[in-house]
């Protein structure tokens, strides 16, 4: 069931309460897990961009690419989850653990889909980044991987789990 309550009102001494799935109804709920895929997308696409143009500029071949991209992508996934935290002056020792949390699943779900797409397109790993051999393959990927990623956060937001780790202090 849904409500009208404020973020002031669901919060106590500035840590908000973990409403997944008892005060929110199915849409907020489906809200926040596009939301956490996207943010899960965005990390993702931002590792793999970089770690792609990376070693193709040192002419590394296809498993050491996919190795520094996929690497790259839960580096910047973390990195992205870790903004808030920061700025709501949570410590490095504490930041650490809620970013996996957050994170790691649908990272590898991302990960693991979009590089298999890449991989089964013929040409896909051979293909520069001005081709769309490229491109196509890498967003079709993603856009492949993303109700698996997305179903994966519902659910651990549904149990107060990943992005609702992080979820109360991107209001800060």
């Amino acid at each position: 069931m849904a409500t009208s309550e404020t973020h002031s009102e669901r919060t106590t001494h500035g840590v908000a309460h973990d409403h997944a799935g008892h005060d929110h109804g199915d849409g907020s709920l489906n809200r926040l897990a596009v939301s956490a895929t996207l943010h899960c997308l965005t990390g993702c696409l931002l590792g793999e961009v970089t770690g792609l143009v990376i070693a193709t500029a040192l002419g590394w071949g296809d498993t050491a690419s996919i190795a520094l991209a996929v690497g790259l992508a839960f580096l910047f996934g973390y990195v992205l989850t870790s903004v808030p935290l920061v700025r709501a002056g949570l410590t490095i020792s504490a930041i650490v653990p809620i970013a996996f949390a957050t994170d790691t699943v649908s990272i590898t779900i991302m990960e693991l889909i979009d590089n298999a797409v890449m991989l089964l397109v013929p040409g896909a790993m051979d293909s520069y980044l001005d081709d769309l051999l490229f491109w196509g393959p890498l967003l079709g990927g993603f856009l492949v991987a993303f109700p698996f990623a997305w179903w994966a956060n519902r659910y651990l937001l549904a149990r107060g789990k990943g992005h609702a780790l992080v979820h109360q202090y991107h209001h800060h």
